[in-house]
């Protein structure tokens, strides 16, 4: 264990302290941050704090009712002026003591017109507050769940054909997750077993791997790569998890306050149970690769064959969301180089079945493990060959 240790310090080391490591890992941070900031300003310049005024001419307001402050919002909320005639308020206009004045005409009940006035086009949150301000006068009287409702305007539910979880449509970032957490995931395995590729391809042209391979087993040093290797993967999802979930928290808080994240635990222990046993699945695939290429642009090409089936769920995304229980949605589950995207996808939209996880994981350790021997089996027989490419038939013969 000292030795595979050894080797997995190494492998950790060597890739998390190089510049490229930490460009990509700083990526994604960078770019939440800067559609954040983005968002942020967008929602500074388009926010005018100047008041709002009216004119009523219909008499509907002649005790006006103000509504409460809302909760979690970055701005207060505007001032609503009364003035007694339009004259007034065209001259509080030029003077630009308020933004815009709406003039409620004598036949509004029936009509439902009003008319605005601006110099410059009015902020939308001036609009809509001056809207739910008139609601919320036209209901007095009314009781106060009748008046939230109408002015929340209807809770649309979303459920899925034979699904049983359900949810609001302003927590459709809770349905975004399991796309976020599977194109990252895949982003990682790429990068990280990329990078254990490459070592594998240059340590068997530089033969290293001759002096390596004096001072330990095989086993020991695909054990130490492949377990190096994945915390390197997790280090980056680690990374960009932190990074999102903040992202998406300062966004919900000031750019889309209406928006609800909410995580269960059950999901995230879902998605870790998935992607650690298919990481290293797919870091063992590639270092099989690795072992029984001559060059590190024939082992990428053979290696490719591995990441592309974890694309297709992707390609897939409609009929899995909507159709989470059919045999497609079920069948992408339990087939293990689609599972990490497939299971926690569906796992967004519907109560999985306990068995369908059980096989899932079970088929994703299984492989995991026989991948280990496998690239173990590659290692072996492919180490000393320089120049001459390793068959799948040989590597397949019960005589390797």
């Amino acid at each position: 264990m000292k030795k595979v240790g050894l080797v997995f310090k190494y492998e950790y080391l060597r890739h998390v302290l190089r510049k490229r490591f930490i460009f990509a890992l700083l990526s994604f941070p960078m770019l939440f941050v800067f559609i954040i900031v983005l968002g942020i300003i967008m929602v500074l310049v388009e926010y005018n704090p100047h008041p709002v005024g009216y004119v009523d001419l219909s008499g509907l307001l002649v005790h006006p009712v103000v509504l409460p402050a809302e909760k979690d919002t970055p701005f207060p909320p505007l001032q609503i002026k009364r003035y007694e005639n339009e004259a007034s308020a065209k001259a509080a206009l030029l003077g630009k003591q308020i933004q815009a004045y709406f003039v409620i005409g004598a036949d509004f009940q029936q009509s439902g017109i009003m008319r605005l006035y601006a110099l410059d086009t009015p902020s939308n949150s001036a609009q809509s507050q001056f809207t739910d301000f008139i609601r919320a006068n036209l209901l007095v009287g009314q009781p106060l769940e009748i008046v939230n409702r109408l002015l929340l305007g209807p809770a649309m539910s979303v459920r899925s054909s034979g699904g049983t979880r359900n949810g609001s449509e302003n927590q459709f970032l809770n349905m975004l997750l399991p796309l976020a957490g599977g194109f990252l995931f895949l982003i990682a395995v790429n990068t990280s077993g990329g990078y254990l590729l490459r070592a594998l391809v240059e340590e068997k042209e530089n033969r290293t791997m001759e002096i390596i391979i004096t001072s330990l087993s095989p086993a020991q040093l695909m054990a130490g790569k492949i377990a190096g290797n994945l915390c390197v993967g997790l280090t980056q999802l680690l990374a960009w998890i932190v990074f999102g979930l903040a992202a998406l928290w300062v966004g919900a808080r000031f750019v889309f306050p209406d928006l609800s994240l909410h995580l269960d635990s059950s999901f995230i222990l879902l998605n870790l149970a998935t992607f650690i046993p298919a990481f290293v699945m797919v870091a063992a695939l590639m270092a099989a690769a690795g072992a029984t290429a001559t060059e590190s642009r024939e082992a990428q090409q053979v290696a490719g064959l591995f990441t592309i089936p974890m694309m297709v769920p992707f390609w897939l995304t409609t009929p899995l969301m909507m159709n989470p229980n059919s045999a497609l949605s079920v069948g992408l589950s339990l087939f293990p180089l689609t599972a990490p995207v497939s299971l926690p996808l569906r796992a967004a939209v519907t109560t999985l079945p306990a068995w369908q996880i059980a096989a899932s994981l079970g088929l994703l350790c299984a492989l995991a493990a026989a991948s280990i021997w496998f690239a173990g089996r590659a290692f072996r027989m492919g180490m000393l060959r320089y120049g001459k490419r390793l068959s799948w038939k040989e590597l397949f013969s019960r005589t390797g």
